[in-house]
Order: C-alpha cells, then sequence, then structure tokens
C-alpha cells in the first residue's frame, strides 16, 4: 500500500467507535479489510478473552495467522499487534488531517489514536503483503480487546490460537524510533473500612469512623515515604534484620552480604467513598488503590506497607465500648514487569528495522503497563514499538504523520526480514 492508502486507513479507522468491551465494530471493519484482501476466512479468528473480563464485552481478541510466503515461507513465526479499545474520551472523536498530523475535529473529544494508529500500522502490514505477495515468514497479527481497562486481552489470549511465535512486536504510542524494551509491574487493590454508625450529635463517641481510620492511614503512609514515588533503602536477601540501612553483616557462611539496596516504585490511592450525611459517625469507606515496582519483591513489600497502615489505622480508632474498626482487602497483580536486552533477538530486530528505515534508535522502560507485560510473562519476547501517536488520553491528542509512515515502514521491514 502506498503512504497515501495507509494515510486513509489510519482515518478510517479512526472514525470507527470501540470503547472498552464494544470493539466489536472495529474487529469487523478489520475482518473485511482482510478478506477483501483475499486472506482466507478461516484464517481470522476471536477468542474468548472477554468472557474472564469483568466488563464482558462484545466480542474476544481478534487473532490472524497469515501463512509464509516465498523464500522465508519456513522461518519461524513473527507476531505483531496492537490492541483494539480506545477511552471514553474518544468516544464520537472525528478525524481531520490538519497538514502533517490528524487530530479530532471536535476539539471536546480525544482522537483514539491511542491505539487505532498501531493497528493501521499492523493491518497495513498485512495488507501490503497479501496485494504484493512479498515474501515474508509465517505471522500472527494479534489484535487484543480491553487493554485500556486492565490488559485484559493479553492477560487472557488464547495462547494455543497464536501458532506458538518466536518473538513479537506490539505497536502502540510513541516515537517510531522508540523501543520500550522495559515496563513496570503493578498490584491492584480494594481496602473496604468498617466502623459504626452513630447518630454524630447525639452518641458521637457510640461511632467508630471508617473516613478516620482511612484518613490516618493515608498520611501514615504518605509521612513515611509509601505514597507517590518511592524510593527505599532495603537489606538484601540473606542480611540480619534489624541492622541499620546501609550496614553489612554476617550470613550463616560468615561471609559479607552487599550493603543494602535503593528499590523503586510507586503507590496511589485513586479512589476514596465514603459516607452518606455529616449527622451520621460513617460506618464504611473504600479505597481502591495501586502498587507499583519492576521489583517484584519491593512491589510486594509496598502492597505490605499498604494494608499494614489500613490495620495500624483500623487498631487504633475505638469507640466509648474499646471496640475498634476493621478491614477486608482484595488485591490482584495488575501485570509482571518485564526487562528485555538489548542483544535480545527480538529487540536485536527492532532495531535493525528502525536503523534501516529511521536511523537512531531510541530504547525506553515505562512505568506504565502495556500489552508486552502480559505477552513476556507468556514467554513471548516481546518488544514495542511507537506508531506516532501523543498526547494519549487527552483532548489534544494527535497523530503525527511522518512517524506514522515510518512506523508503517518499520513493521513491513520486520515482517520481510529473515
Amino acid at each position: 500500500m502506498t503512504n497515501e492508502s495507509a494515510i486513509n486507513l489510519v482515518q478510517e479507522l479512526l472514525s470507527i467507535g470501540g470503547l472498552s468491551g464494544q470493539e466489536g465494530a472495529i474487529v469487523a471493519l478489520i475482518r473485511e479489510k482482510l478478506l477483501d484482501a483475499g486472506l482466507a476466512p478461516s484464517a481470522i479468528k476471536t477468542d474468548q478473552a472477554h468472557r474472564k473480563s469483568p466488563l464482558g464485552g462484545e466480542v474476544g481478541n481478534l487473532i490472524v495467522k497469515i501463512p509464509g510466503q516465498g523464500q522465508f515461507r519456513r522461518s519461524p513465526r513473527r507476531m505483531f499487534m496492537a490492541h483494539l479499545d480506545t477511552v471514553p474520551i474518544c468516544a464520537g472523536a472525528k478525524p481531520v488531517r490538519r497538514g502533517s498530523r490528524i487530530v479530532s475535529a471536535d476539539p471536546k473529544t480525544g482522537l483514539g489514536a491511542d491505539n487505532r494508529a498501531g493497528v493501521a500500522v499492523v493491518l497495513n502490514t498485512a495488507l501490503t503483503l497479501l496485494a504484493q505477495k512479498i515474501d515474508h515468514p509465517p505471522l500472527t497479527l494479534l489484535f487484543p480487546v480491553q487493554e485500556e481497562v486492565g490488559l485484559i486481552g493479553a492477560r487472557y489470549v488464547n495462547l494455543a490460537m497464536l501458532g506458538k511465535p518466536q518473538m513479537a512486536f506490539n505497536f502502540d504510542g510513541g516515537s517510531s524510533a522508540k523501543l520500550t524494551i522495559g515496563a513496570t509491574g503493578a498490584y491492584r487493590m480494594e481496602i473496604s473500612v468498617q466502623g459504626t454508625a452513630s447518630h454524630a450529635g447525639v452518641r458521637p463517641a457510640d461511632g467508630i469512623s471508617a473516613i478516620t481510620i482511612a484518613s490516618l492511614a493515608i498520611a501514615d503512609l504518605h509521612r513515611n515515604g509509601w505514597l507517590g514515588k518511592i524510593k527505599k533503602r532495603t537489606p538484601t536477601p540473606g542480611s540480619t534484620p534489624g541492622n541499620p540501612p546501609g550496614s553489612t553483616t554476617k550470613n550463616s557462611t560468615g561471609s559479607a552480604n552487599r550493603k543494602s539496596e535503593i528499590f523503586g516504585g510507586s503507590a496511589n490511592v485513586g479512589v476514596f467513598e465514603a459516607g452518606q450525611a455529616t449527622n451520621v459517625v460513617t460506618p464504611w469507606a473504600l479505597i481502591k488503590a495501586e502498587a507499583r515496582s519492576d521489583d517484584p519483591v519491593f512491589r510486594k513489600r509496598i502492597l505490605d506497607e499498604i494494608i499494614g497502615a489500613f490495620e495500624k489505622a483500623a487498631r487504633q480508632v475505638h469507640n466509648i465500648a474499646q471496640e475498634h474498626g476493621r478491614i477486608d482487602v482484595q488485591y490482584h497483580q495488575d501485570y509482571e514487569s518485564y526487562k528485555l536486552s538489548q542483544t535480545d533477538p527480538c529487540v536485536i530486530a527492532a532495531a535493525a528495522a528502525v536503523q534501516a528505515v529511521d536511523g537512531e534508535v531510541l530504547y525506553a522502560h515505562t512505568t506504565g503497563g502495556i500489552d508486552a507485560n502480559w505477552i513476556n510473562a507468556h514467554d513471548i519476547p516481546t518488544v514495542s514499538l511507537g506508531a506516532g501517536q501523543s498526547n494519549p488520553h487527552t483532548t489534544d491528542e494527535m497523530l503525527g504523520l511522518y512517524d506514522f509512515q515510518q512506523a508503517c515502514k518499520i513493521a513491513l521491514h520486520l515482517a520481510t526480514a529473515s
């Protein structure tokens, strides 16, 4: 396909709605494009990932398998992927081309280039290969659903349908020259705080305020550096508990351990719901929070500190009968961290494609979660590349056409290289 054809394709994809859980229309359009290009209907399938989602959803992941062609037909399979869904601010977006970029015609909506630009890059690659019958290895195209609400599609993808790809390339946000080779991991949690209701004017001493418990816990976490950006000096495994930070200790063999290491991460309380009236000592509160770190052990430490702060606060707040509050905590791992080496085969291949098309390679690590977190966890080495989007999840979102076209060239290079 020509550059202009790729631009027309991304504009068409941007004009189709598809919030998380509502990806049916965009799946239908991609299927239509591939069938029109001559791909067999049996090569285009969807899985049942949406049935494991809290949202339910219209459709599962779209999975396309394209047989190898020519001299590379027996080469190891490669996978190209881009998530289908957009965020609520993009509902009703109408893309318009203005010079060297595409923006939303309505200043009150986002564009949806996150991630319709990535979808266009992957689909354009497939359509080009089918139209021009270019030699290429066996390919799998994965279009995950519900990325924006917890990487649901990538987490629950039917691995047996993928055809055992040896490496994968995830097209999402940013510059076409950027290779994201690492990402953080995260826990998400809900903390239910139970107090005791009473009349705030007549019998305030009979009550146990859930708001007070939650507030004390949050203040304690802030004061001790366990909210926001976190940097802590933590003893290395095998060191003796209770020694001051930075000290050396002797392990059971008598050898000195290294000095304690500095670990980083972040935590946030994002939702605080409580109460219905000012004249009632509030008996309940619901807190939603998250903990992130590249290091899984330290990430669990952050989680434990949050839980510990709420447990401590619940014991501190009591009524005249010396009854105290209680908490119940539910948490789950949103995604695991990953870190690829610049010498990993998928990174080498991606870097070679960027250098062939664009020159300089930019290696990056993200503190957000992306589909590559789960695909790497599924033991498919995956590097993420940009597709030209910027300012995602805002009304200022835009797609730079130069970067988008470069991404299309990079993807085609990856799909046709031996």
